[in-house]
């Protein structure tokens, strides 16, 4: 009864502004409502949306990860195309410097399986006019002999095999010695007298007594050279000139030709008149070899690998 008589009192009180006591309450209980519900639905929009946008974000995120992942496939493609045109640009050099002597440039497919053999597959064969015991090199140095022949394909033992070997000789002082593969990455120069100055960093090259490569071909860089106390000569180790491990094209010398740097027409045409003459009044005996001597009536034996 109280109560509905304060209410009929507050409907009949008006205030300053014409406005009625109740309203004024009505408006005051009200709008506590009113601003909690509108910050409740605000949030609400709010934590949808984000949830809404952080689907979008996540898809956008998979999205570009994935376009990420196919620009590196691309980018490694494109890098491995620059290094193959780099190589490739570099064995036509080669072949354009020495053109005097007849190469067949060969495509590295594939590679033995035992760990204990250094052999290559070559993409030439004897089609292509390979034989056996034919010199393998790079723009870099000496790489191995062919190993076997067939019709398509051929077999390169790497100067690195355990069965294989170069003639070769000292740059700096032409102390000749063969070099043969360890199995390691390291070749070992053998038979160099102790009494022989051998120095890290020096050059080794092939001698051309092997009869498969010609002289001053890159055999690879002294890396070690120590006297052996249990012989005569030093251990000297040799670190291989061309990249044996990283092979993917490789040049095969079709003569034993010597592999000269193409001259120009002044170093080409030097007075010989004189000393053809000298020469032709007085021939002096061929020079041969011991080593070419006990070979010229057999070919040089090629170890088969195990």
């Amino acid at each position: 009864m109280l109560v509905a008589q304060v209410l009929l009192l507050a409907a009949q009180i008006q205030r300053e502004g014409q406005m009625r006591l109740i309203r004024v309450w009505a408006v005051e209980l009200i709008t506590p409502v009113q601003l909690a519900s509108s910050w409740s639905i605000r949030e609400v929009k709010n934590a949808w949306g984000g949830y809404i946008g952080l689907r979008h974000t996540r898809q956008e995120d998979v999205e570009l990860r994935r376009q990420l992942a196919q620009l590196q496939v691309a980018n490694a493609e494109l890098e491995g195309r620059a290094a193959e045109a780099d190589r490739l640009a570099a064995l036509l050099h080669f072949r354009e410097a020495h053109d005097t002597a007849p190469m067949l440039a060969a495509q590295v497919i594939g590679a033995s399986p035992d760990s204990t053999s250094h052999i290559l597959f070559l993409d030439r064969g004897s089609h292509d006019g390979v034989k056996r015991d034919m010199g393998v090199i790079t723009p870099d140095g000496v790489v191995g002999k062919i190993l076997a022949v067939f019709p398509n394909t051929s077999q390169v033992l790497l100067l690195s095999d355990k069965d294989s070997g170069v003639g070769a000789l000292l740059a700096s002082t032409r102390t000749q010695g063969p070099v043969r593969g360890s199995g390691e990455p390291l070749l070992d120069m053998e038979y160099v007298s102790k009494d022989e100055k051998v120095a890290v960093g020096d050059a080794v090259l092939t001698s051309g007594d092997d009869r498969i490569f010609p002289k001053d071909l890159p055999v690879g860089t002294v890396v070690q050279a120590l006297p052996d106390p249990k012989s005569p000569f030093m251990v000297i180790r040799v670190r291989s000139a061309a990249h044996l491990d990283q092979l993917e094209e490789v040049l095969i010398l079709l003569t034993r030709q010597d592999v000269l740097p193409q001259q120009t027409t002044d170093q080409a045409t030097p007075s010989t008149a004189a000393p053809a003459s000298a020469a032709t009044a007085n021939p002096a005996p061929p020079a041969t070899s011991p080593l070419a001597t006990a070979t010229n009536d057999k070919p040089p034996v090629t170890p088969v690998p195990q």
